[in-house]
């Protein structure tokens, strides 16, 4: 399988942002946390074992998409 290499740019806006890097595979798991106090950056790219990033609390996330407000509606 070939890495995608891309990555995000996560920026938290309030305390205890949740950063969870879920796996690739027949059996998706949790393989990694972070937790981000508020105004903290994280870059998370995707590789051959992390297969979706998911974010709990309200942050900015930036990919090459473009920017994400975790508490707006779209």
């Amino acid at each position: 399988m070939e890495t995608q290499n891309d990555f995000i740019v996560i920026k938290a806006k309030d305390q205890g942002v949740q950063v969870i890097g879920l796996t690739r595979g027949t059996d998706t798991k949790f393989h990694h946390t972070e937790k981000l106090d508020k105004n903290e950056v994280l870059v998370a790219q995707f590789t051959d074992h992390t297969s979706a990033i998911k974010i709990r609390g309200k942050a900015v996330v930036m990919t090459k998409h473009g920017m994400i407000h975790t508490d707006k509606e779209e």
